[in-house]
């Protein structure tokens, strides 16, 4: 892991880049993709199918014996874990509905906004190294709650042509409606454009690799909504001598394992536990399966000291993490404080990986310092305000000649005219 003291605040960007490619090594491929599965469909995404996941299907759709089988094979414990973080994500999200909002502005002037949910959605969930079956609870519970009609889920085949069984198990039992062996950019390409096996979707969900998020990115290109920009997974722990230094090493191999681009970061007040850290993080590792994968990433991943907590939190918001732990005897200043982070866990006994799971929260977060900007995934991700109003002829004479004057001063006249049609024949009454 590499250490850094005090480094320079000119030095932070380039200090706290990510280590992935650029988009313009990429947005190529997956341009060309695009096309291609607009033009040719099911035969194109066969294509791309067979070349990315070295396997040729007769069909895409995942039938009901299928699932069925999946459903046998998975063992009883695991499918109680399931339900539990079933239970726990359908509590936390169900508590996100909110009421009509009724107001009337002036008298005789009545808006509202209603909620309504978006009724087809596409649902990504990677498979590759680590099959996120979790990601099926924290995609689908949301969607039905907020009522969608259609959702379909396309998640890579293996290579026997098959998508796990946790996966499938998960699908069921959340209510997803059409299950696609697909994945990678013509996944993507498929819930944009619609082909005769993949249903056309208005808005996709779901984390993936660079090339998913900047397939997902051009979807937008083609009016179909995305969650957010959502790549490889990142974590930045702030912690001082009241850290458990295990416990902190422990949370930096659970994001790491993720994969060679995952990042890892911890900023820190104590230069004794940032070598804690690092000596916990090289004996933990040793008994990961996932080795390879998660030293690459803790090669890239990076140990800061920082002399105050004011530094710390300046530095953490210029990051703007997609996961943030924090554990500091003065917890309450960053909870306080921090403005950028996708999801924040906080205390020695709120490991990130409770939020991956089932304490209840959405692990489907902004990446890439998009939390700037972007929230995680939640049930209003689902649906979308639509706002109504009911003038009376009260109201119409009340604000009637508001519109007037502005309609004309903005040189729109048949915008006046639609106002003074009706005033003329109330004042005619």
């Amino acid at each position: 892991m590499n250490k850094i003291y005090n480094p320079k605040k000119s030095e932070w960007l380039e200090l706290l880049k990510r280590p992935t490619q650029t988009v313009e090594n990429i947005e190529n491929t997956v341009a060309e993709i695009f096309t291609d599965v607009q033009r040719r469909g099911d035969k194109a995404i066969s294509k791309y199918t067979e070349f990315f996941d070295g396997i040729k299907l007769k069909t895409m759709i995942v039938s009901s014996e299928e699932i069925a089988k999946a459903s046998i094979l998975v063992s009883e414990d695991l499918k109680k874990a399931i339900q539990t973080a079933k239970s726990n994500i359908e509590a936390f999200h169900t508590a996100q509905k909110t009421e009509r909002v009724n107001v009337e502005t002036s008298k005789g002037v009545t808006c509202w906004q209603e909620k309504r949910p978006i009724q087809k959605v596409g649902l990504y969930i990677p498979g590759g190294t680590a099959p996120l079956f979790s990601t099926v609870l924290m995609l689908t519970v949301p969607a039905n709650i907020a009522g969608c009609q259609e959702v379909v889920l396309c998640s890579p085949p293996n290579k026997e042509g098959q998508i796990a069984n946790e996966i499938l198990y998960a699908a069921q039992l959340c209510g997803v409606t059409k299950i696609m062996k697909v994945g990678g950019i013509q996944a993507i390409a498929g819930l944009t454009f619609g082909t005769k096996e993949i249903p056309q979707v208005y808005k996709i969900f779901g984390p993936g690799n660079q090339f998913v998020t900047v397939a997902k990115q051009l979807a937008t290109k083609f009016g179909v909504a995305i969650d957010m920009p959502a790549g490889p997974s990142e974590l930045l722990v702030v912690a001082d001598d009241s850290a458990n230094a295990s416990y902190v090493a422990s949370d930096l191999l659970s994001q790491a394992e993720h994969g060679a681009d995952s990042q890892v970061i911890l900023v820190s007040t104590s230069k004794q536990l940032i070598d804690e850290i690092s000596s916990e993080v090289k004996s933990q590792i040793k008994a990961l399966p996932r080795l390879d994968l998660t030293q690459r990433a803790i090669d890239n991943s990076k140990l800061i000291y920082v002399e105050t907590h004011e530094i710390a939190l300046d530095m953490i918001n210029t990051y703007a993490p997609e996961h943030f732990i924090v554990c500091t005897k003065n917890e309450d200043f960053y909870v306080d404080h921090i403005a950028n982070a996708g999801s924040v866990f906080i205390g020695n006994y709120t490991p990130e990986s409770a939020g991956d799971y089932a304490s209840g929260t959405n692990h489907t977060l902004p990446t890439n310092g998009f939390s700037r900007a972007y929230s995680g995934v939640n049930l209003d991700s689902f649906t979308k305000s639509i706002t109504f109003q009911k003038i009376t002829k009260e109201g119409i004479k009340n604000i009637g000649t508001t519109i007037e004057l502005m309609a004309e001063a903005e040189g729109l006249q048949a915008h006046k005219n639609a106002v003074t049609l009706r005033l003329n024949d109330l004042n005619n009454e």
